[in-house]
């Protein structure tokens, strides 16, 4: 499975209270310890958190605030989520870092934290905290997964609205604001976007099937119901998991319950281009969504410490 040469991201995982930072742009394997670790401002509980590529801040969500820390601890900037909220369920604002690291991207899902406005979708200057760009959306979200296009500027965001389904938005920053399109068709959840951009994985909010789309126009180029996978349509579904193993090769997990209602899952490989069913993958997963696969033939799961395992198929 060929690497491909684009750097990774850094990967971020809340372990014991603080952000811990896994530099992925090296080759290293099995258990990987945190290139740099952020300790959150006392008594902010965090809820979402990314890092900068060059491991020198840290940036995290509450319930009432979006913070960016350095790995000394020292609070940059907060920006408040305005009004407070006392709702302590039920919402839980996401946030992304532009592919350039200028930009933090941040959902709000306002109505459900009860602030009396629609949900928003907010830019924040990476380095100062203020808005640079800001659309309401109409959604009603408990929380949002925000995916960065790797070359063209574009940010994914895949609102999830409960029972009432999913709803995906994309934008980029413009002179004169925030160009925000809605995806066509609802009820996607969005899994990945392929290592080049040009594609990207979904699958049904029912999940009935997995579906791979052109990018950006979401044209499907092929979609499989569980039975592609020799099952019947009763007994197993499609997990909203898996993604990009490489950027010919897709994860996809199934789940079901046998006859005595115990739980199963298993992964599978999935040709991106064709959609031809390769076989079962052993992830050596917990379950079905532990895993994370990071397109250059290597994925993520998780040790019991709470750190990153990397795998690869060697």
């Amino acid at each position: 499975m060929a690497r491909t040469p684009r750097p990774l991201p850094p990967a971020t995982r809340l372990v014991n209270g603080r952000i811990c930072a896994y530099d992925l742009a090296s080759d290293a394997t099995g258990v990987l310890s945190p290139a740099t670790t952020f300790r959150p401002v006392p008594g902010d509980d965090v809820v979402a958190h990314t890092a900068s590529a060059d491991l020198r801040r840290a940036c995290y969500t509450t319930l009432n605030a979006v913070v960016c820390v350095t790995a000394e601890g020292d609070e940059v900037w907060r920006w408040a989520l305005e009004p407070w909220s006392d709702e302590r369920f039920g919402h839980r604002p996401a946030c992304a870092l532009s592919a350039d690291g200028r930009a933090v991207w941040v959902y709000r899902p306002d109505v459900m934290a009860g602030r009396g406005r629609p949900d928003q979708w907010v830019a924040l200057d990476a380095d100062a905290g203020t808005v640079l760009a800001r659309a309401d959306l109409e959604t009603v979200g408990h929380g949002g997964v925000q995916l960065v296009h790797p070359t063209s500027g574009h940010v994914l965001l895949d609102v999830g609205e409960g029972q009432d389904g999913s709803v995906v938005h994309r934008a980029a920053l413009t002179d004169t604001g925030m160009e925000l399109v809605r995806h066509p068709g609802d009820d996607r959840c969005l899994i990945a976007l392929s290592p080049d951009g040009r594609h990207f994985m979904t699958v049904d909010h029912g999940q009935g099937d997995v579906a791979v789309h052109t990018y950006p126009d979401g044209e499907v180029t092929f979609a499989l119901a569980v039975d592609a996978f020799g099952h019947g349509q009763d007994d197993v579904c499609v997990e909203w998991s898996g993604g990009y193993l490489d950027p010919d090769t897709i994860v996809v997990a199934l789940g079901g319950e046998t006859e005595d209602e115990e739980e199963w899952f298993r992964h599978h490989l999935v040709d991106a281009r064709s959609g031809r069913v390769l076989g079962v993958f052993d992830a050596h997963a917990r379950d079905a969504y532990d895993i994370r696969p990071l397109g250059d033939g290597s994925w993520l799961t998780t040790d019991p410490s709470g750190h990153p395992v990397r795998r690869t198929a060697a």
